[in-house]
């Protein structure tokens, strides 16, 4: 379905000499097994034949305390999952081929940075031994760590620190080997754009209220992915408001992710949308660390200026009063939609009429 192994060494090679590179997606906490022993999913082999050590496991290689799969290794250094066997990261040898199969996908495939699936199911100390052991951390790395919001019933609590001092301290946990997607700014953001709940876009301390108000530089910053979105649909944002989205975490900190579904197959004016978004964000330098002021946050109106040069405003509210940025001061629309407009600051155009002025 997806090509060869030499068509992927060829993709990745053709990318990385375009100034980019390819992540993979890693699924180490479990793993499904290839066969059963006593009836249980429990015995795992090579599905790829590679140097260094094989995966010729058995029920040692799955946590001891697994409720379902029978493993005898050591306890869970972290979550269960349910599906799938859990793999005992506390074991020396499991690790020795988990290190050895991550480095035949760097150094014989191509790959020079890891996705980590699942990364509350083990200790964050193993990340940073498996990034050490191969990429390291100077590459982009990150770890999905769905982080569970405060809740009141079906209504989202404003705070959401507990959830950002997790992911603060997972990071820590790994050595800062491995950047975290920033779930609590996802689900702040999307209540905010269902609801008209706009004032949660800014913490008590005048702050973005997800991670990329604490730790941006570390925190990457998504709408949807392949579980919350697309088939699965177990958390999805808003369709009607993705535009909205985008044009947050596009000009906000953070490092931005897009998701495949939206920029592929979700219609040409999505596509055109985030591609604006890109190229203005990209044109007015914004980066994880960029600066934020935020203007309102209010029920149905939020405005942001970021860096000096890019101005967002989310919400249905036409009347935005004096924080209209001001043509005359060199402000120009750039990128809009429902509830949606931003304004960068003399764009290159017109920066360059006004200089042969």
């Amino acid at each position: 379905k997806y090509g060869s192994k030499e068509e992927l060494v060829e993709l990745l090679a053709a990318i990385n000499e375009r100034g980019m590179y390819g992540v993979a997606d890693i699924v180490i906490n479990h793993r499904c097994a290839d066969e059963m022993t006593d009836g249980v999913w429990n015995k795992f082999r090579d599905d790829v034949s590679h140097d260094g050590l094989k995966i010729d496991w058995g029920k040692w290689a799955i946590t001891g305390n697994d409720p379902v799969f029978g493993g005898s290794g050591n306890p869970d250094t972290g979550d269960d999952y349910g599906p799938a066997p859990d793999l005992d990261h506390a074991n020396p040898e499991l690790r020795e081929a988990l290190k050895h199969w991550l480095q035949y996908l760097q150094n014989d495939i191509g790959f020079k940075g890891w996705r980590l699936d699942f990364v509350r199911g083990y200790a964050a100390g193993f990340v940073d031994e498996y990034v050490s052991a191969t990429v390291g951390k100077d590459m982009f790395n990150v770890g999905e760590y769905w982080t569970d919001l405060a809740w009141n019933g079906s209504d989202l609590d404003y705070c959401q620190d507990a959830a950002r001092q997790r992911l603060c301290d997972w990071i820590n946990g790994n050595n800062k080997s491995c950047t975290a997607f920033d779930f609590p700014t996802k689900g702040i953001l999307q209540e905010a754009v269902k609801h008209q709940q706009y004032w949660r876009l800014k913490d008590k301390d005048g702050k973005p209220p997800g991670l990329i108000g604490w730790w941006p530089n570390r925190a990457v910053t998504f709408i949807d992915n392949h579980d919350t979105g697309s088939t699965q649909q177990h958390w999805p944002f808003p369709s009607d408001r993705v535009g909205a989205g985008y044009a947050y975490i596009m000009t906000h900190p953070g490092i931005p992710c897009v998701f495949w579904d939206h920029y592929f197959t979700w219609g040409e004016e999505l596509h055109k949308t985030i591609k604006t978004l890109a190229a203005v964000r990209r044109r007015n330098g914004i980066i994880a660390d960029s600066k934020v002021k935020i203007l309102a946050a209010e029920a149905d109106l939020y405005v942001a200026e970021i860096g000096g040069s890019v101005t967002v405003k989310l919400g249905s509210r036409y009347d935005m009063g004096g924080l209209v940025p001001a043509e005359a001061d060199g402000w120009k629309v750039a990128a809009w939609g429902k509830d949606f407009c931003v304004w960068e600051k003399n764009p290159p155009a017109v920066a360059a009429k006004a200089a042969a002025a």
